[in-house]
């Protein structure tokens, strides 16, 4: 199995990239590109749907023969919900920078013929998630409800200093709907300040999967399978973009057993 915590390469770019084959698994696909202004990303879709987020920074926006002018808003990603869009498989998509820029590029197999669409601040209201040190706040840009992709999940959280996230611990490791349901996913982390560091644990069960990763600034973590908990230290603000998919575009999970009696 690969390495669950994937560093970034470098500064400029394509920075980070995980594609099915280097994670070793089927669906998920996570992107980082870092422009400066006047840069720009340009590829196909191919196969493979899309969700473009803008974590921080501006951009102009071509889908096909479609503009959408400039997009984006914030300068970092804890100053507010996030600009985001998304591209059908078989479509072509040019980014570029209007000022320096964050792009993730969050992807898993599509189909074409959804059509290309902005996800703007506010299409989907943030929220708070857990009480206590467990408080987080939760912003969905593609959550199961918005019928219009065939696999992605895409959403943001932010969780404070001293607070804990993706807790209590719960997995989506299997294909066993209503009840639960099989879907990988991602963590793309960042601190602020950054020179900050998170912990996550991914685990399973029967323990052959346990492994537990201090996470720096742009830092992504792969859960295969297990739960996946995240704890922010006191004094550094965590966000973390998740990109899920799976055989059913839908988010069941099951919690560890252990620790389900936090939520009563």
């Amino acid at each position: 199995m690969p390495n669950l915590r994937v560093r970034p390469k470098g500064s400029h770019g394509l920075v980070t990239e995980v594609t099915p084959e280097s994670a070793g698994w089927s669906y998920v696909g996570f992107a980082l590109h870092r422009l400066e202004a006047g840069e720009s990303v340009v590829a196909e879709t191919m196969k493979r749907e899309v969700c473009l987020v803008l974590v921080s920074g501006k951009a102009r926006l071509t889908i096909g023969d479609k503009d959408f002018g400039v997009i984006g808003a914030r300068m970092t990603p804890f100053e507010g919900p996030p600009w985001a869009a998304y591209v059908s498989a078989g479509a072509r998509y040019c980014v570029t920078a209007v000022t320096p820029l964050e792009l993730g590029v969050c992807s898993a197999p599509g189909a074409s013929g959804h059509p290309a669409r902005l996800i703007p601040p506010g299409a989907h209201p943030q929220i708070a998630r857990g009480k206590g040190s467990n408080t987080r706040y939760v912003t969905n840009i593609m959550p199961e409800d918005d019928g219009a992709a065939d696999a992605l999940l895409v959403v943001e959280v932010i969780t404070p200093g001293g607070n804990t996230s993706s807790y209590p611990p719960h997995k989506h490791d299997q294909d066993d709907l209503p009840r639960e349901s099989s879907l990988e996913e991602t963590y793309y982390h960042r601190l602020n300040p950054p020179q900050g560091y998170a912990l996550q644990r991914v685990y399973t069960d029967s323990r052959d999967l346990d492994e537990t990763m201090a996470v720096g600034d742009r830092d992504v973590v792969l859960v295969p399978r297990g739960y996946h908990p995240v704890g922010a230290p006191h004094g550094y603000d965590l966000y973390y973009l998740n990109v899920m998919a799976g055989p059913t575009r839908i988010w069941r999970f099951h919690n560890d057993p252990a620790h389900e009696w936090l939520m009563r």
